[in-house]
């Protein structure tokens, strides 16, 4: 009898801690559809996670070098520039890759983005290692709507 309660206890012990640890949520991954023969593309999602954890990278057999990126107002110019130290993401709140701001960078494009295209993106993460998802490519005039709205 307590070798029944003892597994019955590890099982519902386990069955919680699954329960407990949601995977890293991505959601509203995209792409601008590019012109012809463009050399990079940017690529926007939202990442939530239940725990802290990094973004580390990304990589990607759409582009010759993956990389995070970043838009900042530097004396009065937007530049771009290099995250290699990974983005930080907090428990439970969203990380948000959009244009203007964090993204993940294509460098190199080995073929055109073309609206409509669902092509595949690995991102790397220090918790949750390598999650693969899929970019959805949309029309190159594509604003989501909190772009809309941003100042």
């Amino acid at each position: 009898m307590l070798k029944k309660l003892t597994l019955c206890a590890a099982l519902t012990v386990s069955a919680s801690l699954s329960f407990a640890q949601e995977p890293v949520s991505i959601d509203q991954v995209w792409a601008r559809a590019t012109p012809p023969q463009a050399a990079n593309a940017g690529v926007f999602m939202s990442i939530t996670s239940p725990t802290t954890d990094q973004l580390l990278s990304a990589s990607s057999v759409l582009a010759r070098k993956t990389e995070i990126h970043e838009m900042i107002m530097a004396d009065g110019v937007m530049k771009m520039r290099q995250i290699t130290t990974g983005l930080p993401i907090t428990s439970q709140q969203p990380l948000t890759l959009a244009p203007g701001g964090y993204h993940i960078m294509l460098l190199g494009l080995k073929k055109d983005l073309v609206a409509g295209e669902k092509l595949p993106l690995t991102l790397h993460f220090a918790k949750a290692g390598a999650i693969n998802v899929t970019i959805d490519v949309q029309n190159i005039a594509h604003r989501p709507a909190a772009a809309a709205h941003a100042h």
